[in-house]
């Protein structure tokens, strides 16, 4: 993908560099939040809708109060109802890593290990011999998700990050998992075991918004949503519990929310 000059200059010189500090302060986020709250951003859809190439079929409204209102929207999802599938959280590109002690993942052109994205090694430890399944949403794609299996919420936690841009370019620059807010809930499967599905958020007002749960994770259910910005979500599966279709085990394979894209063992 060809870098604008924009963030080219944001990352790449001096005065760029001086700017991005301001650009990811809070205060700047939240106006930037607001602005894309308000009627007043509602001209950018029909530009955002052209370029991307966005299909606005099947969507639950077809006006929209505000961008974020346009962003956030919900369309009707067609779920696989097969609860012996392993269907997926969202739309996006879908890579698949196995998880080894010495796994070192390229995500968003920054290198991790499982222990470094949890920042926790023993609870990377649950997950050596699993799979580690990444999709990386684009800014046309769906940006709200779902509950890619059910169970109980053994645990939540937010990591709190400054937000940079997800793009190459960006990443020659920082350590974008290291600096980038995320999210991640810890599920306990009957079947599966431990289930971790983490949202990483993106530049200024790249947000994630997990709905409140009663400690229970419905399969299916809409788990949460992602505000304007470059997204990722990370499912993590122990050893032996899940086997992806064989189409499915290279990198950046294209997959719908709710589509099946492997097989859960028994």
């Amino acid at each position: 993908m060809k870098e604008s000059a924009s963030l080219r200059f944001l990352y790449h010189t001096v005065p760029g560099r001086q700017l991005l500090k301001l650009l990811v302060q809070p205060d700047v986020s939240r106006a930037a939040a607001h602005f894309m709250d308000s009627p007043a951003s509602r001209p950018l859809i029909g530009y955002y809708v052209r370029k991307y190439h966005i299909d606005l079929t099947g969507c639950e409204k077809a006006q929209f109060d505000s961008f974020n209102d346009f962003f956030t929207r919900r369309k009707k999802l067609h779920i696989c109802t097969d609860q012996t599938k392993l269907i997926s959280p969202c739309d996006g590109f879908l890579s698949v890593y196995p998880i080894t002690d010495d796994l070192k993942m390229q995500i968003k052109h920054s290198t991790y290990s499982v222990g470094s994205l949890l920042q926790s090694k023993a609870l990377a430890q649950r997950f050596r011999g699993g799979l580690c399944c990444i999709f990386r949403l684009e800014p046309r794609h769906y940006h709200r998700y779902i509950y890619a299996v059910g169970g109980t919420v053994q645990k939540q936690k937010q990591i709190p990050g400054v937000l940079h841009c997800v793009r190459p370019i960006a990443c020659a620059e920082f350590p974008v998992y290291v600096q980038n807010s995320r999210e991640y809930t810890l599920i306990q499967n009957d079947t599966l075991g431990n289930v971790i599905q983490m949202e990483v958020g993106a530049l200024l007002v790249g947000k994630i918004h997990n709905h409140k749960t009663d400690r229970s994770a419905v399969r299916g259910a809409e788990k949460g949503y992602f505000e304007y910005g470059g997204s990722t979500i990370i499912m993590l599966f122990q050893k032996n519990a899940v086997r992806l279709f064989p189409k499915y085990s290279g990198y950046e394979l294209p997959v719908k929310v709710g589509q099946a894209y492997g097989s859960i063992f028994n």
